[in-house]
Formats: C-alpha cells, sequence, structure tokens
C-alpha cells in the first residue's frame, strides 16, 4: 500500500517504520523543517510542506494513497488533514490521532477521520487490560462508535471455561476475532476449547457489550 503520514514527528516517524518493515510505501509530510530527519526512517519518502494545503496533499499524489495517517501533535491540523484527503482526494482510508481526549467527539465521518486513534484511551485500555481479569475492557473504536475492539480475559469461575467455541452463541454482532493464551494468538477455531485466562478479543457494537460480558464473566459489572 501506498500511506502518507502527515507529521514526521516521533509518532509519526514510529508508525512509518513499522509500516516500511511490512512492505508498504509511506510518505511523511511536515511543514518544519527540524523534523525532517531523513536518516531517522531512510526508506521513506519526505516531503517539507504543509499537510493542510491543497497543493501540498497534490504534490504528494493523494489520489494514489491507499491511506492517509494525520499524526501530528496539532487535532486541528489532523482534523484538516483528513478531511481534505477524504473530500478533496478520495483516500478509501484515513486515520486521524487524536492528542486531547476532549476533541476525541469530533474525529468522525464528518471531518472525513474513517478511525480515530486517542492514545491516552488506548494506554488506558491497556493499563486495565493488564490489571483486570473477567472485566470487558474496551481497546479501540471504529467507525464512530459504530463498533469497538474489546478484550476480556476469562476468570476460572467463567461457564464458559472448557465450552467449544462452536457451542457459544454470541449476542448480537459480537465476533471473536482472536484469542491469546500463553501469549500465543490463537485463530477462534470453532473446534477450539475456552481456558481459564484466554485472553479474548471481540469486535462488537456498544449496544450488545454488556450482554458479552455476561455471558462470559455473568459475575461482573459493567
Amino acid at each position: 500500500m501506498r500511506i502518507v503520514i502527515a507529521g514526521a514527528g516521533n509518532v509519526g516517524r514510529s508508525i512509518a517504520r513499522e509500516l516500511i518493515a511490512n512492505g508498504h510505501q509511506v510518505l511523511l509530510v511536515d511543514r518544519d523543517p527540524k523534523a525532517i530527519r531523513t536518516e531517522s526512517v531512510p526508506r521513506a519518502e519526505w516531503l517539507l510542506a504543509d499537510a493542510c494545503e491543497l497543493d501540498t496533499l497534490t504534490e504528494a499524489r493523494l489520489d494514489t494513497c491507499d491511506v492517509c495517517i494525520a499524526a501530528t501533535g496539532d487535532d486541528k491540523a489532523n482534523l484538516v488533514h483528513s478531511l481534505l484527503a477524504k473530500t478533496e482526494f478520495g483516500v478509501p482510508r484515513t486515520v486521524g490521532r487524536v492528542n486531547h481526549p476532549e476533541n476525541e467527539w469530533m474525529f468522525d465521518d464528518v471531518w472525513g477521520v474513517d478511525v480515530a486513534v486517542s492514545t491516552p484511551r488506548i494506554m488506558s485500555a491497556l493499563v486495565e487490560e493488564a490489571v483486570s481479569i473477567g472485566d470487558l475492557v474496551r481497546i479501540f473504536t471504529f467507525q464512530s462508535g459504530s463498533a469497538n475492539l474489546v478484550e476480556l480475559t476469562l476468570p476460572a469461575e467463567s461457564p464458559r471455561v472448557g465450552q467449544l467455541l462452536r457451542d457459544i452463541t454470541l449476542p448480537g454482532d459480537a465476533v471473536l476475532v482472536a484469542m491469546i493464551r500463553g501469549g500465543r494468538a490463537l485463530t477462534p477455531d470453532p473446534s477450539r476449547a475456552l481456558q481459564e485466562s484466554d485472553e479474548l478479543l471481540f469486535v462488537v457494537s456498544p449496544e450488545h457489550e454488556r450482554a458479552l460480558a455476561q455471558l462470559l464473566s455473568p459475575n461482573q459489572s459493567l
């Protein structure tokens, strides 16, 4: 995929390195000359320009991009970049970094954001996930809140311990996308039985989270 990242700070460069390592083509855009550190990501393309200007995005050939990532430290800039990428250049997928949680409500399809990534929320969720067994932890929100990625570590007292996945009817639109056991990621094979301390990752709409939590860990409060 061809990916443009607006913002070449620590976050933008880290994302670029990961994407390049996975075989993607990456262009980093930043208006600050000090941020243009080509030696830090030598396999990336670089552009010294304002990622919120139409001329810049034309030069960056956004119409050929598969994904645009707005990763600056300025929420206003991230919103403007996402909106232009979506409405002016028809970029199929946009990802916006939320720096301040109080602005998270704006990062939706109205502003051209397909996926909003809030670092404070993710860090908080990871802390909760690390200390919570039997509690449903929201990790990530997709598409303006219509679906969430959630995690639950199966407690020993769960009535689902020992049951085959094929015998468990999940509520609503809940989908088990992965499970982690002993540090290893496992596919949700229908013939696989759940075990105590399995970490289960689901995609589910908010209205079905409570039912999912009660199915797997009836004693938890949500």
